[in-house]
């Protein structure tokens, strides 16, 4: 059970870190790159749902009860959303990547 637990809190910080990777690429790309600060936005976003997951599923684990779980069920289920729709929106401006940065070369 101490297994599980620390792999979901592993996930917890690994998601954390990775959205505040991922929000500073955004502020950190040029305004020349819309496209790929979009993408970067969408990253973070999809960190963010798999956070929501793993802590919904962690608290699961912690605690029992009728509330828990319901207010589990709202993260893990809002979490699957926004990561869903925000790795569909990495996927979709993935694809333009290439033609900004060949645009932007002079």
């Amino acid at each position: 059970m101490e297994t599980i637990n620390f792999l979901f809190i592993f996930g917890i910080i690994a998601s954390g870190v990775l959205y505040f990777v991922f929000k500073t690429r955004q502020f950190r790309t040029s305004h020349m790159f819309p496209i790929r600060k979009k993408m970067y936005a969408s990253m973070a976003g999809a960190a963010l749902g798999t956070l929501l997951i793993f802590f919904g599923i962690n608290q699961l684990m912690l605690f029992d009860g009728i509330l828990t779980y319901v207010i589990t069920a709202i993260f893990i289920l809002f979490g699957g959303y926004v990561a869903i729709f925000n790795f569909n929106a990495t996927k979709h401006y993935k694809q333009f990547i290439a033609e900004e940065r060949k645009l932007n070369e002079n």
